[in-house]
């Protein structure tokens, strides 16, 4: 039973919907265990091909309760062995099969907004605002976003926002790379909607798993024949199945495609080709 969250999955499209609107939709520990769970259930779901998270009310996501249990309560694990939860979250996005909007609805905090970088997509209506407030509250990034941010949005954008911890409006979200589009609040669902039908009407599953991995492994690439090499050895091995030859007579045909391979089961064998770090 979920606690803090509603899912619904319509035409593919998995809904993941944060539901504290009456804290606007900050999380616990728990909470994220919660999230978790379900993007595991998710990536083996194939009849998930695109997954949208968004939040319920006016709130996005406002950060960590810090009204609630106390999030610091962990000085008994030994600070080797510590991770942080908003962390243990982002690295499963990280590794999802499938990809995933972030529909920011409202005020996106702390974790709030650290937990949508590993997304492959941010939309966001006008009423949202943003934040890395961690230096306001005496603490330091998390989530891994000293790994994503600069990526997503570059380094010296990254420092302005983390190091003044101030909130920013979308409009500035926009224009930092930060989400890439901003619609009204009434058009935000339908607009995450419309690029999730097109990933789900018109792609191959397993060229969509390989393709986001593909993208995000690169980023801690160290030459660009590392690209080359991992997508030589792809092109290779889809080339001899049958969503490539599907493709191919689809376009000749000029109907929809039929892909029938799954995410699941017909994964690569040399799937995953980087090594995990704990």
């Amino acid at each position: 039973m979920l606690n803090n969250f509603i899912c619904s999955l319509e035409n593919n499209i998995l809904m993941i919907t944060i539901n504290r609107p009456e804290k606007l939709n900050v999380l616990t520990e728990n909470a994220i265990n919660e999230f978790i769970a379900i993007l595991n259930q998710a990536d083996q779901d194939d009849e998930v091909k695109a997954i949208i998270v968004t939040g319920n009310g006016k709130g996005f996501c406002a950060g960590a309760d810090l009204e609630g249990d106390d999030p610091f309560a962990n000085q008994e694990i030994p600070i080797d062995e510590f991770r942080d939860w908003g962390g243990r979250l982002t690295l499963r996005i990280y590794e999802m099969k499938k990809p995933m909007i972030a529909a920011i609805n409202g005020p996106a905090v702390g974790v709030g907004i650290t937990m949508t970088l590993p997304m492959d997509i941010r939309i966001a209506s006008a009423n949202a605002k943003m934040g890395f407030v961690f230096t306001r509250r005496g603490i330091v990034p998390e989530a891994c976003s000293g790994w994503f941010l600069p990526r997503v949005v570059g380094i010296s954008k990254a420092a302005e926002w983390t190091l003044t911890g101030r909130i920013f409006p979308a409009k500035e979200a926009l224009d930092g790379g930060l989400i890439s589009q901003l619609v009204s609040p009434e058009e935000l669902l339908p607009t995450a909607v419309s690029i999730a039908s097109e990933i789900v009407k018109n792609t191959s599953s397993i060229s969509v798993a390989l393709t986001r991995q593909l993208l995000w492994k690169m980023l801690g690439a160290n030459h660009p024949v590392e690209s080359h090499q991992i997508e030589s050895k792809m092109i290779h091995w889809l080339g001899a199945q049958a969503d490539a030859k599907e493709g191919v007579q689809s376009f000749i045909e000029k109907r929809d495609p039929n892909f029938t391979m799954k995410a699941s089961t017909d994964m690569p064998a040399f799937y995953p080709w980087w090594k995990t770090i704990g």
